[in-house]
C-alpha cells in the first residue's frame, strides 16, 4: 500500500488487536483466537515494520514480551533471568537460513532439536539443593508471579536436588497430560461448571489457584527445557545441563535430538511432528537451540527473543473420520443449520465428534454424504471445521444431502432467502425460535419490559403459559398460579414484572416494530418506518412502492416487511395484540417533532446523568439517528467520561462534539 496513512491506520489496528489478544493469552488464561491465528497477526505487523522501519515504535508487540504479572495470583517476583518469548518460523527455508547462519558464525555449531509443549512457562529457583521459589513467566523481563505452593503439589518439581549448588534455576512448561484434561472437565460437568477450552487454559488456570488442593487434584505435568542461571559448577553444554538435571531426578524435555547439519534439524522437526497424535500431551511445534552456551552469551538476544533459538510451527492439525449423520437446528431468526456428526477424533488437545456445515451451498460444494470419510480439522486451531471429502473412500449406495423445504422443528415451509445461502423456517412461532423471538422483543431495544429474563422466559414457554408474543400480555390472567408455582417468585416479584409488562403497552408503536423480529428491521429502519406512516396499521396495509420511499428502505428489507405483513399468522398475531391494548399508534406529539431529522450521532464514554439507552431514546425522540461508528457520515460526537478512539477520530474528521448537556439543548430540554 502506497497510502502512509492507511499503513499507519492498519499498525495501529493490528497493535490494538495483538495487545489484546496477548492479554487474554498471558494475563487472562483464556484466549479467543488460535496460536495459528495470533500467528498471522504477527507475521502481518512485523511485514509491515520490515518494509517500515521508521513506523517501529517501543511499544509494539514485536518489540515487547506479551504478558503482565497479575497481582492477584500471587507476590510479584523479578525475574533473575529474562524468560523471552521465541522467534516462531514456519517454513523449512527459514529452518536452514537459521542454521547455515550459526554455522557461518561459528565453527561446527551443535543444535538441538525439541518438542514446544503447548502449556505455561515456569521458572524454577533452588538454593543450597532446595526449591525456594517458582516463578511465572509474567511479564518475561522484569517480573511473575509467585506460585511456589501450587509448584509444590505438582508430581514433576522436583523439591531437593542431590547436589546442593549454591544457586540453580531451570525454566520448564507446566501442562496436562490428555487423560488428567480429560478428567478435569468430567468434573467439571460432574458440579455444572463451564468446561475447559483445551489442557494449556485449564493448567494455566489451575497454576494460578490460591488453593493448592485443586492443583494437586487436576495432576499437572511439567518438563524443563532450560538451565537459567548455576552457582557452583560450570556447564559448557544444554545437553551437558540435562545431563546433569536427569542426574537430579528432574524431569526434562522429551526425546530431543542432537543435530550438527540443517537437513538434521528439519529431519528432526519432522519427526516430531509425525509423533504428535502418539504422545499423551499437547505440542504445538518444535524448538531449535544452539547447543553451547559460550556461542549463546555472543549472540545474545533482543528486547523480546534470543538469537540463539527459534519455534518452528505446525500447520493446523487434520484427521480422517466418518461422517454418520447431519443434524439440522433452527436458530432465533429461523435460521436452518446442518451439522456434521462424526466418530470422534481428538484435535488439539480436545475430543471432537461435532462441526457445523453452514448451508446448502456448503454442503454441495463439498459434495459430503452420510457415510462419507472426511478430513476434519480446528479453525485456527478452536472451531471444528469439515475440510474436505475422502471421495475414494465414499461407501456404495451415498446419496446427496438435502436440507429440504420444511422445517425439522415445526414442519412449517421453509424457503432459501433471495441472494443469500439461507434456508429459513416461515413461521414467527416456531418453537425453535420462540425463546429468542420472545427475548428480542421484551429486551432493552425493543418493549423494555424490565425484569423479564431468559430464565422466566424458558419456564413459562415450557409450562405453556407462552406460546406467542401477544401471550405476554395475557400472563395477568395466570397472576395466582403463576404466584403458587414460583416460576417468576413470589407475589412482589410477580407483580413487579406483570406491571411492567402492562405499562409496555404504551411504548410507541416503533419498540413494538422492533419486537416484532422482522428480518433486516432493527431500531433505526422501525424508527423510520413509524414516522413516514405514523401507526402499525398503516404501515401493515403499505405498498411496496410507498416502502420505498422511506429513507434507507431497501429492496430486500421492504419484500421482509410485506412478507411478514402477508402472512396470515402474523395478521392474527398483531390483531392480538390490538386487542389486548398494546399501542399501535405513534404520539402526535412525537410524530410532529424532528428537529433532528437527517443528523447522525455516534455516542462514546460514561454520560455523567443519562444512561446510554436513555441518550439514544432522547436522539430518536427528536428525529435524530444513532450508530455506532465514527465515519464521514457522523453529525455530532456524544462525548461522556473516558472517550476514547471514536473521541479521537471525530476530532480528526472535523466532527462537532457534544457533552451531556449539549446535547439536552440541541433536543431543545
Amino acid at each position: 500500500m502506497s497510502d502512509i496513512k492507511e499503513i499507519k491506520k492498519e499498525l495501529q489496528s493490528l497493535r490494538k488487536e495483538i495487545k489484546h489478544h496477548n492479554r487474554r493469552y498471558y494475563d487472562e488464561d483464556n484466549p479467543e483466537i488460535s496460536d495459528y491465528a495470533y500467528d498471522q497477526l504477527m507475521l502481518r505487523l512485523k511485514a509491515i515494520e520490515r518494509e517500515y522501519p521508521e513506523l517501529i515504535t517501543k511499544t509494539s508487540p514485536t518489540q515487547m514480551v506479551g504478558g503482565h504479572a497479575k497481582r492477584e495470583a500471587g507476590v510479584l517476583v523479578k525475574h533473575d533471568v529474562p524468560m523471552l518469548s521465541l522467534q516462531d518460523v514456519f517454513s523449512k527455508g527459514e529452518v536452514v537460513d537459521f542454521v547455515t547462519s550459526l554455522q557461518k558464525e561459528f565453527e561446527a555449531p551443535e543444535f538441538v532439536v525439541e518438542e514446544k509443549i503447548d502449556g505455561l512457562s515456569l521458572a524454577l529457583r533452588y538454593k543450597n539443593g532446595e526449591l525456594i521459589r517458582a516463578v511465572t513467566r509474567g511479564d518475561g523481563v522484569l517480573q511473575g508471579e509467585d506460585v511456589t505452593e501450587n509448584a509444590r503439589a505438582i508430581e514433576d518439581v522436583k523439591l531437593s536436588l542431590k547436589d546442593k549448588l549454591p544457586y540453580f534455576e531451570v525454566r520448564g512448561e507446566v501442562y496436562m497430560e490428555t487423560k488428567a484434561f480429560e478428567a478435569a472437565n468430567e468434573r467439571q460437568e460432574t458440579l455444572g461448571l463451564k468446561p475447559f477450552a483445551n489442557p494449556r487454559n485449564c493448567a494455566a488456570g489451575t497454576l494460578r489457584q490460591l488453593d493448592s488442593r485443586i492443583t494437586k487434584e487436576r495432576r499437572l505435568s511439567m518438563f524443563v527445557f532450560n538451565l537459567q542461571k548455576a552457582e557452583g559448577r560450570e556447564f559448557a553444554t544444554h545437553t551437558e545441563a540435562y545431563e546433569f538435571m536427569k542426574a537430579q531426578g528432574i524431569k526434562v524435555i522429551h526425546g530431543y535430538r542432537l543435530c550438527r547439519t540443517a537437513e538434521e534439524v528439519w529431519d528432526a522437526i519432522q519427526e516430531i511432528g509425525e509423533s504428535r497424535g502418539e504422545l499423551p500431551y499437547d505440542i504445538d511445534g518444535a524448538v531449535v537451540k544452539l547447543n553451547n552456551f559460550a556461542d549463546r552469551e555472543k549472540l545474545g538476544a533482543t528486547s523480546k527473543v534470543p538469537r540463539w533459538a527459534l519455534a518452528y510451527k505446525y500447520p493446523p492439525e487434520e484427521k480422517e473420520t466418518v461422517l454418520r449423520g447431519i443434524e439440522l437446528s433452527v436458530g432465533r431468526t429461523g435460521r436452518i443449520t446442518p451439522t456434521a456428526v462424526f466418530d470422534s477424533v481428538r484435535l488439539c488437545g480436545t475430543k471432537v465428534e461435532r462441526a457445523t456445515l453452514h448451508n446448502q451451498d456448503f454442503i454441495d460444494e463439498l459434495d459430503a454424504r452420510i457415510g462419507d470419510t472426511i478430513r476434519v480439522y480446528k479453525s485456527g486451531e478452536i472451531i471444528p471445521k469439515v475440510k474436505s471429502v475422502v471421495k475414494e473412500k465414499r461407501p456404495e449406495g451415498a446419496v446427496p444431502f438435502r436440507i429440504g423445504s420444511t422445517c425439522p422443528v415445526c414442519g412449517h415451509p421453509a424457503v432459501r432467502e433471495e441472494n443469500t445461502a439461507d434456508i429459513k423456517c416461515r413461521n414467527p412461532n416456531c418453537p425453535a425460535q420462540m425463546e429468542n423471538h420472545i427475548l428480542n422483543f421484551v429486551s432493552r431495544g425493543a418493549m423494555d419490559i424490565k425484569g423479564f429474563g431468559a430464565a422466566y422466559i424458558k419456564e413459562l414457554i415450557a409450562r405453556g403459559y407462552i406460546g406467542n408474543v401477544a401471550d405476554i400480555y395475557r400472563l395477568k390472567e395466570h397472576r395466582d398460579e403463576l404466584v403458587s408455582a414460583g416460576i417468576i417468585g413470589k407475589e412482589k416479584n410477580t407483580d413487579k414484572l406483570l406491571q411492567a409488562i402492562e405499562e409496555s403497552k404504551t411504548n410507541e408503536p416503533q419498540q413494538l416494530l422492533t419486537g416484532l423480529g422482522i428480518s433486516g428491521i432493527g431500531r433505526a429502519a422501525a424508527r423510520d418506518l413509524m414516522q413516514h406512516f405514523g401507526s402499525l396499521g398503516k404501515l401493515q396495509a403499505a405498498k411496496e412502492e410507498e416502502l420505498l420511499k422511506v429513507p434507507d428502505m431497501g429492496e430486500i428489507s421492504v419484500r421482509n416487511i410485506l412478507a411478514y405483513f402477508s402472512d396470515e399468522e402474523n395478521r392474527k398475531l398483531l390483531l392480538s395484540l390490538k386487542e389486548l391494548g398494546v399501542n399501535m399508534e405513534a404520539h402526535a406529539a412525537q410524530a410532529a417533532f424532528e428537529g433532528l431529522s437527517g443528523k447522525t450521532f455516534v455516542i462514546t464514554g460514561t454520560l455523567p446523568h443519562m444512561e446510554r439507552k436513555d441518550a439514544v431514546s432522547l436522539i430518536e425522540r427528536h428525529g435524530g439517528k444513532v450508530t455506532g461508528s465514527v465515519s464521514k457520515k457522523t453529525d455530532y460526537l456524544v462525548a461522556g467520561e473516558s472517550a476514547g478512539s471514536k473521541l479521537s477520530k471525530a476530532q480528526a474528521l472535523g466532527k462537532t462534539i457534544l457533552s451531556e448537556e449539549e446535547l439536552r439543548k440541541l433536543c431543545g430540554e
